[in-house]
């Protein structure tokens, strides 16, 4: 029998916090602004992929470990926050970088790879500090102190939380999604898309970096 309590309260405040703006959300949005339903939908894939990562971490005590150490902590904060201004940078950038011709107005969609789109989300998601800070500090509140099978319990919450996450952040990109058509018949409408889905990934950026414990 697994150790979880309050399992209830746990899926509602985890409802309530998949649906808070952050990185994870932005990246997926932004994807599927830029790149249609399909890209938005794997990116949540991989932002999904991101917490089974830190599931697992949490269960074999290694999250524990890195909020416990200061410089391990920090490093993945910055890790993430270096990350997300260099997406923001390269996104900005290839608005510069190409200027598009008459003929390619009404072009469709370019295609992104699905293993990048997976990549991305799951390294927004696995260098988010706030992540992980969640997997320390309020998991533990959800499972019986020296129980038989806390490991167990805690990926169950992990799952749970994983799959809340992705389906909340599918959700959003349906949504966004309906716009990339729109977008994509429109270069110049494109280009300032992705120059503000950029600047939010460079302002999480710097915010991540400045944000204390």
């Amino acid at each position: 029998m697994l150790d979880i309590i309050h399992y209830p309260l746990f899926v509602v405040a985890v409802l309530v916090l998949v649906v808070t703006p952050g990185p994870d959300l932005a990246y997926v949005i932004g994807q599927s602004i830029a790149n249609g339903r399909r890209s938005g939908v794997i990116s949540a894939a991989g932002v999904a992929l991101g917490s089974c990562a830190h599931t697992v971490a949490s269960a074999v005590g290694l999250t524990a470990i890195i909020a416990a150490s200061p410089t391990l902590f920090l490093m993945v904060k910055y890790m993430g926050a270096l990350y997300l201004i260099w997406l923001g940078s390269r996104m900005i950038w290839s608005t510069f970088s190409k200027k598009a011709k008459p003929s390619e107005e009404i072009k469709s969609i370019p295609a992104v790879s699905t293993g990048s789109l997976l990549s991305r989300g799951f390294i927004t998601t696995i260098t988010n500090p706030k992540v992980l800070l969640f997997f320390i500090a309020f998991f533990p509140q959800f499972v019986t102190v020296g129980g038989e099978h806390q490991a167990l319990s805690f990926v169950v919450l992990g799952i749970t939380y994983a799959i809340a996450g992705f389906a909340t952040d599918t959700t959003f990109a349906l949504i966004a999604g309906s716009a990339a058509s729109a977008v994509s018949k429109n270069h110049k409408l494109q280009r300032w898309l992705d120059r503000v889905v950029g600047a939010t990934f460079i302002s999480l950026g710097v915010r991540l970096a400045l944000t204390r414990r």
